[in-house]
């Protein structure tokens, strides 16, 4: 009976890593959404102005650069981390923190997508800004 428990338990962890990876997997087989920004926004310190824009990302893991593309001219780069949702977004949108005095993009959602990019400083940029103080 032990055992069965034990096979039961290896399996069920052997299902929640390949879920895991499948959903990793699937947050990068497409990396480019769009976003219409109705206000002026900033993202890393560059400005964007009210428009339509094309959200691309590259990297492998959990931390990608993304670029904020206006037909095939780039506006804004900044750091990213791809953090999972809880359930899909229903729109394509970004979450403005409105805390700073400016209005700056801290996260990007697509529709339909179980994952968003949470703008900012990356695992790998907060370890070597730490290791040279």
């Amino acid at each position: 009976m032990k055992l069965n428990h034990l096979a039961l338990n290896h399996l069920a962890k052997t299902v929640v890593l390949g879920l895991a990876v499948l959903l990793a997997s699937s947050a990068f087989a497409s990396n480019k959404g769009s976003l219409q920004v109705g206000e002026s926004l900033e993202v890393n310190g560059q400005q964007l102005t009210p428009g339509d824009y094309q959200v691309r990302w590259d990297g492998t893991g959990p931390n990608v650069e993304v670029s904020f593309m206006q037909g095939k001219k780039e506006v804004a780069k900044a750091s990213a981390k791809v953090v999972a949702l809880d359930e899909p977004s229903r729109y394509d949108s970004a979450v403005v923190d409105h805390s700073g005095g400016k209005a700056s993009i801290s996260q990007v959602r697509f529709a339909g997508k179980r994952y968003a990019l949470a703008i900012g400083p990356t695992e790998k940029a907060e370890m070597s800004a730490s290791s040279t103080k």
